[in-house]
């Protein structure tokens, strides 16, 4: 999981750096950016009108927002990938019959992104999104990644993005996020109990390869009062390891 290049391109570097933080920002200006990025304000400016030029930024009267081209690289990254072809009839399926979210993640860069999702009938709004990315302990998705990832290649995404808290309920100690993974990979899911988004419960299944390598996950969430005892450890993981198992068996033989 090398992620340092031994010679990195400091204009490409910066021009990165004033993208996602374009995107964190949700827009601004060159004043606002140079000032959050504690760079000079031509330096800025050169690059944003660089990447305005190639179409990847707009300009709204001097605020500047990440453009939809992007969504066009994206669009034909997630295309290209066999588990977001193979996953997503079955992801539906999942939505519907459980009438919540239905949500596909992959792992890249020790970040879980999710990849697709589908909403039932009686799903609520979340702040997910496709392409989204967050800390993968956070998450029941993540946490079933990790599970059956080796602990070296856990202990250099922790060393590397940390364990931060997003609520009260996150796990944020080395030992007992290791005490977890394991509990998942003996009962073969993950749960999340408000550890992302207060009031919201997930159950999350790895989707591994003939040799037991992670390839992403699937699970289904919603509100802790739909979520009671007897939904959250008996009928949801039923619905999320059974599809699971679908999807691994796709993968495998189409």
């Amino acid at each position: 999981m090398a992620h340092n290049a031994r010679s990195p391109v400091q204009a490409a570097a910066t021009t990165f750096h004033i993208i996602e933080t374009l995107h964190e920002l949700n827009g601004a200006g060159v004043a606002e950016l140079a000032a959050e990025l504690e760079m000079p304000k031509s330096t800025v400016h050169d690059h944003l009108q660089t990447l305005t030029s190639a179409e990847y930024l707009i300009n709204d009267n001097g605020t500047y927002h990440v453009g939809a081209r992007f969504l066009e690289l994206g669009g034909f990254a997630r295309s290209q990938m066999k588990l977001y072809q193979v996953a997503s009839p079955e992801l539906k399926k999942l939505a519907d019959e459980t009438g919540e979210h239905a949500n596909l993640m992959i792992e890249e860069h020790g970040k879980g992104i999710f990849l697709n999702k589908f909403k039932g009938q009686d799903a609520v709004t979340l702040d997910t999104h496709i392409g989204k990315r967050v800390h993968l302990h956070t998450t029941a998705l993540g946490k079933s990644i990790l599970s059956q990832r080796p602990e070296s290649e856990v202990d250099e995404i922790i060393e590397r993005h940390g364990l931060p808290g997003v609520t009260e309920q996150t796990v944020t100690d080395r030992e007992e996020l290791k005490t977890e993974l394991e509990e998942i990979r003996e009962r073969g899911y993950a749960i999340d109990d408000e550890e992302r988004v207060l009031g919201m419960r997930c159950v999350a299944a790895p989707i591994c390869d003939e040799d037991e390598t992670p390839l992403g996950a699937i699970s289904v969430s919603g509100p802790t009062n739909r979520f009671n005892d007897s939904v959250f450890e008996d009928e949801i993981p039923k619905h999320v390891l059974s599809t699971a198992n679908v999807i691994e068996v796709n993968m495998t033989y189409s």
